[in-house]
């Protein structure tokens, strides 16, 4: 195998699939990067036997072929090459030698035949859509997903993807996300969980203008020009997340974002390290924020205008969860439904556009008892 690359062109490259090579793999070919020849192109894959991800590179082959090569060591040599062409030749027994115009470099490979076989998924379903529509489901979820691996079907994001809109959901039991988008829309209903760390590597590897996704049983693709990452599908049962909704609220609050998230992460650097723990009273056209830390002797307090004509309510919050929430909403105004100090408030944005529905729900918290 013979080919050559630009030096900047190939880290790109490898800088994509390098979040598939797990730190501590528990196959040593799995510390590898796949490089297979094209026509005039590298194919580089990389899996943790759950993620893969493939990105095609533009290269001169000269003899066709394909090596596993050592993903770490080959990385962090081109970082330190300056924007030029690099030559490599890979012999029969494996050993890989690659150079530039100031210097030779061998390494030793493995055989390709080793490599894990990446998921095929032409037995499908294939739904095209714009990069961005994805792009913005992800980044109005992420945040909210689980880490409890005693609850895996809450580790990643519910998609249900039909025929008027598509909803996207992640909850970790304190928090819940629901963004609903009519850019997106599959002629026959879908809907599976996609882990949280697939979707993080998608944010930073998709940048395409259009995206293809394809789904089966177990796997989900995402391709975006010459990127694609294929995943496990989470194979649990989503919770019943509308059952938590409350259906009952009669009381609105109307608020600066900015104002109301700045109040919040203030007054929060005086509550408990350990709870967290904030409140919010509501009174008319008012709100007041406190938090206290009995331990440190230490509390805050502050007022701020807003849109609120009902009855006075306190109701606390965690202001890590809170803070979350705000500052995942878009506009300048933000909008909080409430019915009682022991159920869930949610947030929406004042204002969104007519194609997309952002609604947050925060679960409130005990109050302990102060004046």
């Amino acid at each position: 195998m013979k080919f050559s690359v630009s030096s900047s062109e190939l880290n790109k490259g490898l800088s994509t699939v390098i979040g598939a090579v797990p730190n501590k793999a528990t196959l040593p070919i799995l510390e590898t990067i796949l490089f297979q020849s094209e026509e005039s192109s590298i194919k580089l894959s990389a899996t943790d036997l759950e993620i893969s991800i493939i990105q095609h590179v533009q290269a001169d082959i000269e003899e066709p072929g394909s090596i596993a090569i050592p993903a770490r060591r080959l990385l962090e040599t081109l970082r330190q090459l300056p924007n030029i062409t690099v030559f490599f030749e890979v012999d029969d027994r494996n050993n890989i030698l690659f150079k530039t115009d100031k210097g030779t470099y061998k390494l030793v490979g493995d055989n390709a035949d080793d490599f894990p076989e990446v998921p095929d998924l032409m037995d499908g379903t294939t739904i095209e859509t714009n990069t961005e529509v994805v792009q913005q489901a992800i980044n109005k979820t992420l945040f909210a997903v689980s880490n409890d691996d005693l609850r895996p079907a809450m580790m990643g994001v519910y998609f249900q993807l039909g025929p008027n809109a598509s909803q996207f959901v992640s909850t970790d039991g304190h928090r819940l996300v629901k963004y609903s988008t009519a850019e997106m829309t599959t002629a026959q209903e879908h809907s599976f969980i996609v882990p949280d760390k697939a979707l993080s590597l998608i944010q930073k590897s998709i940048s395409d203008e259009l995206s293809t996704i394809q789904v089966n049983q177990d796997h989900v693709s995402f391709k975006s020009g010459a990127t694609q990452l294929i995943t496990r599908l989470i194979n649990e049962q989503y919770p019943n997340y509308e059952s938590v909704i409350p259906r009952d609220n009669d009381k609105f609050l109307s608020i600066s974002k900015d104002q109301m998230l700045s109040t919040v992460k203030r007054v929060s650097i005086f509550s408990s390290s350990t709870t967290r723990q904030i409140r919010l009273h509501l009174d008319a056209d008012k709100l007041t924020i406190r938090a206290e830390d009995l331990d440190m002797s230490s509390e805050a307090k502050e007022t701020i205008d807003c849109d609120y004509s009902n009855e006075s309510m306190e109701i606390g919050f965690n202001a890590k969860y809170l803070s979350d929430v705000l500052q995942n909403i878009d506009g300048d105004e933000v909008s909080f439904e409430f019915s009682s100090p022991n159920k869930a408030g949610i947030v929406k944005p004042t204002q969104s556009d007519e194609s997309e529905e952002m609604l947050m729900l925060v679960m409130p918290v005990m109050l302990n008892s102060y004046s």
